[in-house]
């Protein structure tokens, strides 16, 4: 993998396979349809509890479809995608030859659930299956080549593939405004914890990679607190799905292991401790940004961030990257999801077991300034 250099610049962008991207309100009825890779589709529904029975906007869905192209809808994917319910899914879709499409309907879980289904349906049938995607959240699953997922210890794993990617994405605010508040807001400092690491990530090019990040920096911002006061207004939902989609979709195929530390402790800290990854990014960002602050060429990247949280730079690289942990500070004081550790039930015993998930070491450098890092979030 070319990784991007800022002296000299240089660096490499390779595209998805993401054929459509819609937004706006009708998204789904105006165009589902006529994004079936064939008039004769199967399509398959992938969704969480929650949505099925508490909203109308499955059976909207499946109505589109209609018997023609409805082969059937699993909507038990519960939180970071436990593998028991994922394997049901599996074999609910597997069993069905006809079915050629998912669609996927959420956040992060039942996104990536499906993209672990089409992987599982290439190694069982040598062929991937096409997927259609209508986000509900603002984790930005939707733009990764990677389905995770929890095993049965209850750790985090994954698959990755180009072809896991879904080919089309439906943003609809008439689905969003369905999503709790404080669920829509913690999933948009997901992205901002996307688009924050992608600056110091070593194979994101400057085009279109960071300046989208840079763009996705400044709407988050201004749009969360607006979104916060009017949880209902459209344009308020639907340019944070944007700025969601800007936050990962600039990164392509350019991945090379995790994005950062704050996702690593995400990791680390969403399914053994059944905390949301909006949350976990609530709680690590700001002390990850000020921990990388130390590092001259972070702190380069993380400096060019100041200016989209509508401040100055000083022109000290190590300072401005501080004031940036520090305005993500502000901004959830403002969203209120400041948080602590204890709120999920963790403590200080659980402090050296986190620590090694994250830096995969016991001892060393990072592995202290993590435990440090941590220790400040009970």
């Amino acid at each position: 993998m070319t990784e991007s250099t800022d002296h000299p610049m240089s660096g490499l962008w390779q595209p998805t396979q993401l054929q459509a991207m819609y937004y706006g309100p009708s998204s789904v009825k105006k165009h589902l349809l006529s994004h079936l890779p064939s008039d004769s589709s199967k399509a398959f529904i992938i969704t969480g509890s929650s949505l099925a029975t508490k909203t109308s906007l499955i059976g909207q869905v499946e109505s589109l479809l209609g018997s023609k192209h409805h082969a059937g809808t699993f909507a038990s994917i519960g939180q970071h995608a436990p593998i028991t319910q994922l394997d049901e899914a599996v074999e609910s879709v597997l069993k069905d030859s006809s079915i050629d499409t998912l669609i996927s309907i959420g956040g992060g879980s039942p996104i990536d659930s499906a993209k672990v289904i089409s992987y599982r349906s290439h190694e069982e049938r040598g062929r991937y299956l096409y997927h259609i995607t209508i986000p509900t959240t603002l984790s930005a699953a939707e733009c990764t080549l990677i389905g995770g997922y929890t095993n049965e210890k209850g750790t985090k794993v994954s698959v990755a593939h180009p072809r896991l990617i879904p080919q089309v994405v439906l943003y609809d605010c008439s689905f969003a405004i369905e999503t709790p508040q404080k669920l829509w807001l913690s999933t948009g400092i997901r992205s901002l914890d996307h688009a924050v690491e992608l600056m110091y990530y070593p194979t994101a090019s400057e085009a279109p990679t960071k300046q989208l990040c840079l763009t996705a920096i400044s709407q988050l911002f201004e749009y969360l607190p607006k979104c916060k006061k009017e949880p209902e207004n459209e344009d308020y939902i639907t340019r944070l799905q944007l700025a969601s989609f800007a936050s990962l979709f600039g990164l392509g195929l350019n991945l090379k292991g995790p994005l950062g530390l704050s996702h690593t402790l995400g990791y680390a800290l969403g399914s053994p401790y059944n905390i949301p990854h909006g949350m976990t990014s609530c709680l690590t960002l700001p002390s990850v940004v000020r921990l990388k602050a130390d590092n001259p060429d972070a702190a380069e990247q993380l400096a060019r961030i100041l200016p989209f949280t509508d401040q100055q730079r000083s022109g000290h690289d190590q300072k401005d990257a501080i004031r940036v942990g520090d305005a993500i500070d502000d901004l959830l004081k403002t969203l209120g999801l400041d948080a602590t550790l204890k709120d999920f039930n963790v403590h200080e015993d659980q402090i050296a077991k986190i620590s090694k998930m994250a830096t995969n070491s016991e001892q060393g450098e990072l592995f202290d300034k993590v435990v440090s890092l941590i220790r400040s979030k009970l």
